[in-house]
């Protein structure tokens, strides 16, 4: 039986000594064992694009790909915008989020100020989940249209200058603790305000002005990241410490069972995939949620086997 593995990281907010002593100290009384930690800087976060990859459904349109590499409903877009697609890009006026930045001058705070604006005045469509274009009037600049103008805000949270994360690699038994409990009572919600007092969250929200925090958490700023499965801890490790797929343990399940380390690694940024016998497509990430190493390798070999039927 291969144990569960998680990659966990204190996010910039909260990074204190005294958070990363709660955290280390939290995981360690529940039986967790570490086995490796460290800090990564917002510097090498920015430049090997890792908070992108982390968040790719929604960074791919903002910052990794080109709106001409962008698959666009050219339809949705000419109801919404009175402009067909193709004239909009030969236009010059059509910018991912990052470009758009580089373009015209704006700060990550400015963006997102101007993509609030587009929202309100009703200038912006959704495309489909994390995918939105919006066209954005600001004084004094030429409109252009963007995509996913809301991510470069989420972003320089990870890669202001000064700021870091600081990460834990961490492995336990579940018959000491499933998944689901470890992400649920051990870490806690998403919401802080929901956390039991004794997780993660809940303690980094109680005492967030004692651990030296200057706001107090909430859903976005929460304190700590976890893995919510095994496979997605397999990915956040390839990503954010460029670990092997090749010599990770889960990873060998799913080579074992069939599977290639190509669709190993497409799997990894969370694309839509066939998720039952009927030919439904979702999230490969929400498909294997909450599930100890054994049962997620199985769950994946299946799902795999359902993409080349």
């Amino acid at each position: 039986m291969v144990k569960n593995t998680a990659f966990v990281f204190v996010k910039p907010h909260a990074v204190t000594d005294k958070v990363k002593e709660l955290v280390k100290k939290g995981l360690e009384e529940k039986k967790f064992t570490i086995l490796t930690e460290g800090s990564l800087d917002s510097k090498v976060i920015d430049e090997k694009k890792l908070i992108d990859q982390h968040y790719y459904a929604i960074a791919s349109k903002a910052t990794i790909l080109k709106p001409t590499e962008l698959n666009i409903p050219k339809d949705k877009f000419k109801e919404q915008f009175g402009l067909e697609w193709d004239e909009a890009l030969a236009s010059g006026k059509v910018f991912n989020a990052l470009d758009a930045c580089k373009e015209f001058g704006l700060d990550a705070d400015s963006l997102d100020k101007a993509w609030a604006k587009c929202k309100a005045d009703k200038k912006l469509i959704k495309f489909g989940g994390g995918f939105y274009c919006g066209l954005i009037e600001m004084e004094g600049k030429e409109p252009f249209y963007t995509f996913n103008g809301f991510f470069m805000s989420m972003r320089s949270k990870f890669t202001a200058p000064g700021v870091s994360i600081y990460y834990y690699v961490i492995e336990w038994d579940s018959s000491d603790a499933s998944w689901g409990d470890f992400r649920g009572k051990v870490l806690g919600p998403t919401d802080p305000v929901d956390a039991p007092a004794d997780s993660l969250r809940g303690k980094v929200f109680a005492d967030w002005e004692a651990l030296g925090l200057k706001s107090k958490p909430d859903v976005g700023d929460n304190g700590v990241h976890a893995s919510a499965s095994p496979f997605e801890a397999l990915a956040e490790r390839n990503n954010w410490l460029g670990a092997s797929l090749a010599e990770d343990e889960f990873c060998k399940q799913l080579l074992a069972g069939g599977m290639t380390e190509a669709t190993i690694k497409a799997w990894c940024v969370d694309p839509q995939i066939v998720i039952d016998s009927e030919g439904k497509k979702g999230s490969t990430f929400d498909s294997l949620e909450d599930m100890d190493s054994d049962k997620c390798a199985e769950k994946c070999i299946a799902l795999h086997k359902l993409q080349t039927n």
